[in-house]
């Protein structure tokens, strides 16, 4: 998938019969947490396209339910709060990355439980760009092979709660996986989606 900062569409350049569609993903729920504003449009639209389009439904959560503006001028109106989300209502809990990340969903207490309860309850645990800090954080990349997109503080916060990094577009450690840039959004979909037809 490609998404048209100017028009705000998604094209996708996928190779034919790579759609991941099937029974397996029909009803399977998927929360996508973003950063109210800032949050990097690729790293949102195309996992959303991704999942929507193999059959889950997609809540979009924020830190209020006021229109979300993305970095490259995209927006989205959330569903919900992320104070409101119950993980037990959900499959898997997806965080967007960009620079919003850091203000808006890094020491978020409620998305930090959300993670934890998500951990505990055995749910597909994703995160992208700078947005794996959250699930490390969390506590739950400890031991765990990770990515993140690379900046000054981000391996660094990786690291300090134990995760491995790795420098790779989409690493998968069981039910967690992280991506590392926009440039990997469509993979990152792809095996939230795997992860969770294991699951």
């Amino acid at each position: 998938m490609i998404f048209n900062k100017d028009s705000g569409d998604l094209t996708s350049n996928s190779q034919e019969g790579d759609q991941m569609t099937g029974p397996e993903y029909e009803g399977k729920k998927i929360l996508l947490v973003i950063a109210q504003e800032q949050f990097r449009d690729e790293e949102c639209f195309v996992p959303k396209q991704v999942f929507e389009s193999a059959g889950a439904k997609v809540t979009v959560a924020a830190e209020s339910e006021n229109t979300a503006k993305g970095a490259l001028g995209g927006t989205i109106k959330p569903d919900i709060r992320i104070s409101e989300a119950r993980i037990d209502d959900y499959d898997a809990i997806v965080i967007s990355g960009g620079g919003g990340s850091r203000k808006y969903l890094w020491d978020n207490h409620y998305l930090r439980g959300l993670v934890k309860e998500a951990d505990s309850r055995k749910k597909v645990i994703s995160a992208i760009c700078i947005s794996p800090v959250v699930l490390a954080r969390a506590g739950v990349l400890k031991g765990k092979e990770s990515t993140v997109f690379n900046s000054p503080d981000t391996v660094t916060e990786l690291e300090k709660y134990g995760a491995v990094y790795q420098d790779r577009d989409v690493v998968v450690s069981g039910r967690v996986v992280t991506g590392r840039d926009p440039k990997s959004a469509e993979a990152f979909g792809k095996a939230v989606l795997k992860a969770l037809k294991k699951a």
